[in-house]
């Protein structure tokens, strides 16, 4: 006589003709420090472009076809994806102003109760040497006084809500003159601030050729880092730049799913977490939503570029995944997520090392199905436009 498929020696569940995974232990929300919401349109797309330059002017096109209404509804259903892969925050770092698309994206986290850091970027040339504007990338210029105005606005306009903070963001030394980058730190003096800086070599030495400085050393000449700044990516840094970071307290934001993809490198995590910088984690690109694959990411690719095995252990990266990237939003999360048993996580005693964003238990009101419907259908309607 066969056993019964409903007997308690089952180690799985039966809901809606589906099988899902028992229940396992809870571990804390994910803080997503570093997101990108539109590039989410790009994942598993054939873009071409042999570096991180060639991949940027299909994005280019993607941020060209959005409107307030679509960008709502793609922003929305790639919040939702990160709430079912267990974040808790997010930090937008959000440069579509023309029209200015940050309501849409506010209120599209909201909808989906994610706590969200809105990074208003200010973007105002192209580069160093007065290169002209790439057609797409005139919708995210704005000028000086008019970026204060507009996040000095949405400050007020959302002041108190627990789910929101506004925040500001110098997009890169390549995109903001020297002169204002003092001004543009101090806009929101205690508002989180973040920074794009030395994501690639060309970069450093568009700055080196015209300023004499690296982007690290110029931004600390204007005063920009402190115990409330980010630097995003920080991979190719100089011990010079990673001992003004640790003097400074600032944060340093890796994205290792995105740098992997676009081939950007491999930055000196430990060389700064052990000078005082407060590592942190983000999806940038949206290639990947999966916090755990950042943690482990982050561990990973500093042992290929080390030899080493022990240079982040599990309690580090929960750290720099969860209270430490919380902090550096503007938040406070104690929240908890469960995570299932199953094949990836079975007999294992710390589920950062094993688990994935498919074992993270969907929060209520969320169905997987149904996220994966709405953003099928509002990435079909960008590229319709593509």
């Amino acid at each position: 006589m066969s056993e019964s498929p409903s007997t308690p020696s089952d180690v799985v569940h039966r809901t809606r003709g589906k099988r899902s995974p028992a229940p396992g232990p809870k571990v804390p929300a994910f803080a997503n420090c570093h997101s990108h919401a539109f590039h989410r349109a790009l994942r598993a797309r054939t873009v071409g472009g042999g570096d991180f330059w060639g991949w940027r002017d299909r994005m280019y096109a993607v941020a060209g076809a959005l409107d307030p209404d679509l960008y709502h509804r793609l922003a929305r259903a790639t919040f939702a994806e990160m709430r079912l892969a267990g974040y808790a925050s997010v930090g937008e770092f959000h440069y579509l102003h023309s029209p200015d698309l940050a309501g849409a994206v506010i209120e599209a986290a909201r909808a989906v109760g994610l706590r969200i850091c809105l990074l208003s970027t200010l973007y105002e040339r192209a580069g160093f040497a007065g290169e002209p504007l790439h057609p797409a990338q005139e919708r995210f210029v704005l000028t000086l006084d008019a970026w204060q105005q507009r996040v000095t606005e949405l400050a007020s306009q959302y002041a108190g809500d627990p789910l929101v903070v506004i925040g500001t963001a110098i997009h890169s030394v390549r995109a903001v003159p020297p002169e204002h980058l003092a001004v543009a730190a101090a806009t929101l003096p205690d508002a989180p601030l973040h920074v794009h800086v030395s994501e690639q070599p060309a970069e450093n030495e568009a700055c080196l050729a015209a300023t004499g400085r690296t982007p690290v050393q110029l931004l600390a000449d204007a005063g920009v880092w402190s115990p409330r700044t980010t630097a995003v990516h920080a991979t190719h840094l100089g011990a010079e730049d990673v001992a003004i970071l640790g003097a400074t307290g600032s944060y340093a934001c890796i994205c290792p799913t995105t740098e992997a993809e676009l081939a950007d490198g491999i930055g000196p995590s430990i060389a700064l977490r052990d000078t005082g910088v407060r590592i942190t984690l983000g999806s940038d690109s949206n290639t990947v939503i999966d916090p755990f694959a950042e943690a482990r990411g982050l561990a990973m690719h500093e042992r290929l570029a080390s030899g080493r095995r022990d240079g982040w252990d599990a309690t580090q990266l929960w750290t720099a995944a969860t209270t430490d990237g919380h902090a550096s939003l503007g938040f406070a999360v104690d929240d908890l997520v469960d995570v299932h048993l199953s094949v990836q996580t079975a007999g294992g005693t710390e589920p950062l090392w094993a688990a994935s964003a498919a074992d993270v238990a969907p929060p209520a009101g969320l169905d997987p199905d149904e996220v994966a419907d709405d953003l099928a259908a509002a990435i079909d309607e960008v590229w319709s436009r593509v």
